[in-house]
């Protein structure tokens, strides 16, 4: 089987990722450009700075062999953060497994909306927080990067999940607070908690089907798959929720496109206060569902 992208060795690193951008693009994928950057970088072990200062520097036939497997992969759907093995969120780099999402922006509204609702929580104490299906850790540490006397604990039903979330934990330094368990949603828990934020699967089964290759062949069917009606995950975990929270406490949610007002009902029955608007995401879809436990 010869090489997908013409690429061969001794030729510039500049020329070569000229190429492979050209071969992505023909691939039909928009961001050809930015992929062959990162693609390039992972083949030669080069960041940013290292690939512009190495433009003019010859391929060597290992690096050809890499950028070429690389690029199959790419252009038979797999993405970009699969093949490197992480993801940058919320400005932090995170290892991927199989058992984890691909972090992506929309779930910064999340990260948004619940420091906006940690506001004025806990004042005369360290902040506790639950990310309920941790994943990869994003959301909890990310809340721990920006909030430096918070403590969190992150669940997962997935041992390979939490151990990638560990793994991040110490590699961002933050692992002296921050907690992993594994259960199913918040099953294992019995502290009081003052946040509580999640981003469940939400994906109707039947649409599961008619997602993009990206997700559908390569995140964890587990982590999309929200029953019937997408909000399966929702109904066991908002009740949940609740019964962990402080009086004054806040869950924030990801919702799913046409969600947010189902979720606001299930927090409100609940026996949740939903006192402001979603958040919405950067396409302006209603992204992040908060409730709060009212003061008694």
């Amino acid at each position: 089987m010869g090489p997908v992208t013409g690429i061969s060795a001794g030729q510039t690193v500049e020329t070569a990722r000229r190429a492979l951008a050209k071969k992505l693009h023909a691939a039909g994928i928009d961001s050809a450009e930015l992929d062959a950057r990162l693609l390039m970088g992972a083949a030669l072990q080069l960041d940013l700075t290292g690939l512009i200062t190495s433009i003019s520097r010859r391929l060597a036939t290992s690096e050809t062999l890499a950028l070429d497997g690389f690029a199959r992969r790419r252009i038979a759907g797999e993405p970009v953060a699969r093949i490197l093995g992480w993801k940058e969120f919320w400005g932090l780099p995170l290892k991927l497994s199989a058992s984890t999402l691909v972090p992506r922006p929309d779930t910064e509204t999340v990260v948004e909306a619940a420091l906006e609702n940690a506001r004025g929580l806990a004042p005369d104490r360290p902040l506790r927080i639950a990310d309920i299906g941790t994943g990869s850790g994003a959301i909890l540490l990310a809340l721990l990067h920006e909030l430096p006397h918070a403590f969190g604990i992150g669940t997962d039903i997935s041992p390979e999940a939490l151990r990638t979330a560990r793994s991040n934990a110490v590699n961002l330094k933050l692992s002296s607070r921050a907690a992993f368990v594994a259960c199913d949603y918040a099953a294992a828990l019995s502290d009081a908690f003052d946040l509580v934020v999640s981003n469940p699967p939400y994906v109707r089964s039947s649409d599961i089907a008619g997602l993009a290759t990206e997700v559908r062949d390569h995140d964890p069917r587990p982590a999309l798959d929200g029953g019937a009606d997408g909000l399966a995950a929702y109904r066991a975990l908002i009740p949940q929720a609740e019964a962990l929270m402080r009086p004054g406490g806040a869950l924030v949610v990801e919702a799913g496109h046409g969600q947010s007002s189902d979720i606001e009902s299930l927090m409100t029955a609940a026996g949740l206060t939903v006192d402001c608007p979603p958040k919405p995401d950067l396409a302006g879809v209603p992204r992040a569902v908060s409730g709060r436990k009212l003061l008694r």
